[in-house]
């Protein structure tokens, strides 16, 4: 073995990696333009499910035909698991935190409103059974992209933190449509963006199994909380911004409890490295 051989192969890792990087983004964003402006011809409302949420998955499916070999890796725990124990709590907390940032920036909302905005799920023009099915296959395509692929291919080059706030940046960017919004509209919305995908990330290092559904449910649930209890998609800034706000003190705690496993590890390290 030379010399070279390494460095030789770590740079052939690195141009692969870049190029699944490369592919997986360029086919979500088109794919996301394209099937948004496909959906008014196809009849599904917006308020059932919002076709360029499926953008992710196309990048996923994209990837797999290019490196059918390196997908299983990527996708490893996206599904549930025979005998994969040990990851139900923070599958619940995860879940709980999506109704605490509802909770939060809509009792912020009201506050400042002075009374509570409310959607009765009667109302809406169609069945609210149907909408949450909907909603949850909309973020489960999405979240296949973005938590179960994306982030464990950042993850191998710059860990669980820095990967959990670059997916959230790329996430926020990816919803254009925003940026048409005033600037601290879009501000709010890049805030919570980062810091769901904080809370995501650093929860699922705790999951070993079943990832998609985990993740997909907590989008869910913050994208019905926010269509029943928040006015947002008006265009209003105020309740983006609280939602942003909430998003991130619900984070925080979620930043405390990695840093707290972290350091035994860290110090274990260094324990065994001075042996």
């Amino acid at each position: 073995m030379t010399e070279t051989e390494p460095s030789d192969r770590e740079a052939g890792g690195m141009r692969v990696w870049k190029a699944e990087t490369g592919v997986f983004l360029g086919v979500a964003f088109v794919a996301a333009g394209m099937l948004g402006v496909a959906q008014p011809a196809t009849g599904i409302p917006d308020e059932v499910v919002q076709l360029t949420q499926f953008g992710p998955a196309v990048g996923v499916a994209a990837v797999a035909l290019l490196w059918p070999s390196r997908i299983r890796v990527r996708l490893a725990g996206a599904l549930p698991a025979r005998g994969a124990g040990g990851s139900g709590a923070a599958a619940g907390w995860l879940l709980l935190t999506a109704p605490l940032i509802i909770v939060l920036s809509a009792g912020g909302y009201a506050a400042l409103r002075g009374d509570a905005v409310v959607t009765d799920p009667r109302g809406l023009a169609h069945p609210f059974g149907l909408v949450v099915v909907a909603q949850l296959v909309g973020a489960c395509a999405e979240e296949l992209g973005w938590r179960c692929w994306f982030q464990p291919l950042l993850r191998a080059r710059f860990g669980a933190p820095a990967a959990s706030v670059l997916v959230g940046v790329v996430w926020g960017v990816w919803h254009v449509q925003v940026f048409a919004q005033a600037p601290a509209y879009a501000a709010g919305f890049l805030v919570a963006t980062v810091a769901m995908s904080v809370v995501l990330g650093l929860g699922l290092e705790r999951v070993r199994a079943g990832r998609l559904l985990v993740a997909g449910g907590f989008h869910t649930l913050v994208n019905l909380g926010m269509l029943l209890f928040m006015d947002e998609e008006s265009g209003a800034v105020a309740p983006m911004v609280l939602f942003g706000a909430a998003c991130l003190v619900a984070a925080v705690p979620w930043v405390v409890g990695a840093g707290r496993r972290r350091a035994p590890d860290t110090i274990g390290t260094a324990r065994r490295s001075a042996l």
